[in-house]
């Protein structure tokens, strides 16, 4: 009898997260997990989880709501801003991206990245990064520019900004993994699926 190989899937739809693994070469599938994540971040603080731990519930519940109980290897991520203790989500519009990125300006924030993989039920491999970013003292004219020229697009990070492109432009100096500030700690991951020969050794 033939079985299907295991099958990589990731437990997100987000563009960032997929086109790191396409330049990387792995064959997988991206999947809406189609979680919750609102209803589910309320009961974590409610219950008085700190933001990093917040962003490893969040990526392990994503992960075991795609698992089939079969052999695929389930690729669950999240990521929460955390400044001086408190937890920041995406903003919902332009204006609030404003008002958060002056919150943000001139001191240092963590990104709690977490990932996990889940296969046949089972959470089977975690990994937990937490860079460090100190925005610059940017001017108001300087926002009002980067707003105007980066558009709705960033509205799509916990950040209001993408390291990939004009963000960077906001900070000043960055303590920690590139690959885990863009939500995807990849060499952590590649490592793992090396192992485990899911990717060409």
């Amino acid at each position: 009898m033939m079985f299907d190989k295991p099958k990589i899937i990731l437990a997100s739809t987000s563009y960032i997260r997929r086109q790191l693994l396409n330049d990387a070469g792995v064959e997988f599938e991206a999947k809406n997990s189609n979680l919750d994540e609102e209803m589910v971040k309320i009961g974590l603080r409610e219950n008085g989880l700190k933001p990093h731990e917040q962003a490893h519930e969040l990526a392990k519940l994503k992960a075991f709501k795609l698992s089939r109980g079969n052999e695929d290897f389930v690729i669950g991520c999240d990521q929460i801003l955390s400044l001086e203790g408190q937890e920041f989500d995406k903003a919902s519009n332009m204006d609030e991206a404003r008002e958060r990125l002056k919150t943000f300006r001139g001191k240092a924030h963590n990104l709690e990245t977490a990932i996990t993989i889940v296969k046949n039920g089972q959470m089977i491999w975690r990994h937990d990064a937490s860079p460090r970013l100190q925005m610059r003292n940017f001017s108001d004219e300087f926002l009002e520019y980067y707003l105007e020229k980066s558009g709705k697009q960033i509205l799509k990070s916990v950040g209001c900004y993408q390291l990939e492109g004009m963000g960077i432009q906001l900070f000043e100096k960055i303590e920690g993994d590139y690959f885990s500030i863009l939500g995807l700690p990849l060499l952590e991951l590649m490592s793992y699926l090396r192992l485990h020969k899911l990717v060409e050794n």
